[in-house]
């Protein structure tokens, strides 16, 4: 497997980077496409790395945040044939809310409708061919990070702190193990990895890659995360978007060698 970043917040001197993410996988013969960033930077960032995106067999989208999928319409309109896999609830009704105050930062309106036939809705544990899933946050309690982060949904009975439904994390089978990408990981990064674990107990969990969300958390916070993280038994960490620059130094202390940090061009293997 092959994992190539095109857009992280951490660019080069040749290519730019933004508030966001996308990455190309590269697994059995399939080149899917993990989100999209928020605008059409990683189409720019794939021709200079020599990606024809139009061979992108199927995309996933991680959440309905804007960072993750406003470069979608770039994508439909360069690729003609990719599906997309985004959760079964997954609306375009993301905000953030401060007391009377609300900002729309979801999923650019009009895209589900306009693209209602590229779209597959996932639910559940999903299998979108063999070695390749899609995994929800678990738990009933989600609704209080939604509330901590001040992110919320809009519904038709009014507004409800965010619960993450419309979030996935994308997992591989490797011979070393499981590989799992998540690019915000609102409920918790080890949180995640446990939910994994118990999902495929017969299997090992590899890695974890993606954005922790970590940007705006104490220093204490971040330094019990990253032990709850190192206890899990997983021997690799990738992180980055919106982990952020100071939360990643401190994970460093506590993690080592076994963590990576995220930037535009980055390829891993497993």
């Amino acid at each position: 497997m092959k994992a190539t970043v095109l857009v992280d917040n951490v660019g080069t001197p040749e290519m730019k980077g933004e508030w966001g993410l996308a990455i190309l996988i590269e697994y059995m013969g399939k080149k899917i496409l993990l989100d999209t960033g928020a605008s059409d930077l990683f189409i720019k960032n794939a021709e200079t790395m020599g990606i024809d995106l139009k061979d992108v067999d199927y995309g996933v989208l991680s959440h309905a945040h804007f960072d993750h999928s406003d470069g979608m319409v770039g994508f439909f309109r360069l690729n003609d044939k990719a599906r997309f896999f985004l959760r079964e609830c997954a609306e375009e009704n993301c905000y953030e809310k401060i007391l009377f105050f609300s900002k729309y930062i979801g999923i650019h309106k009009g895209t589900i409708e306009k693209y209602g036939d590229r779209i597959v809705r996932a639910g559940g544990d999903y299998k979108i061919e063999e070695g390749v899933y899609l995994i929800p946050h678990k738990g009933d309690d989600l609704r209080k990070i939604g509330k901590q982060e001040k992110m919320y949904l809009k519904t038709p009975t009014g507004w409800t702190p965010d619960d993450f439904s419309h979030e996935q994390s994308l997992v591989f089978e490797t011979e070393d193990g499981l590989v799992i990408f998540n690019s915000c990981s609102h409920g918790g990064a080890d949180r995640i990895i446990r939910d994994v674990m118990n999902a495929f107990p017969e299997k090992k969990v590899k890695a974890i890659i993606g954005g922790f969300h970590l940007y705006n958390k104490s220093a204490e916070y971040i330094r019990n995360f990253s032990k709850r993280v190192k206890n899990t038994g997983i021997s690799y960490v990738c992180t980055g978007h919106c982990t952020g620059d100071r939360a990643y130094k401190i994970m460093e202390e506590e993690l080592g060698d076994m963590l990576g940090h995220l930037q535009v061009g980055l390829v891993m293997e497993f």
